[in-house]
């Protein structure tokens, strides 16, 4: 099964930048499938992982969550199971 990990970051005002090359630079302790890392207005940024594991699989690694001072709030974090093509 397919399991998608989501992690979104809002950055203090300006600094979406930092924010992106903080989440760029945190490595995981197992490689995931696939990783991409988006940016959005108001300094947001979404990673999004993908794992070949069980949907409640508690061994899949997640990003942290940033130095305090560089998020205007708490990270959100979702998970998502594959529901197949079409």
């Amino acid at each position: 099964m397919t399991v998608a990990l989501m992690w979104e970051a809002r950055a203090t005002e300006g600094r979406g930048a930092e924010l992106l090359t903080w989440a760029r630079r945190q490595a995981l302790a197992v490689e995931p499938v696939r990783r991409e890392t988006f940016r959005a207005p108001q300094d947001r940024v979404l990673v999004i992982t993908w794992w070949e594991a069980s949907y409640d699989d508690s061994g899949i690694p997640e990003l942290p969550d940033p130095p305090g001072d560089l998020v205007t709030r708490q990270v959100h974090r979702w998970r998502f199971e594959s529901a197949g093509e079409g």
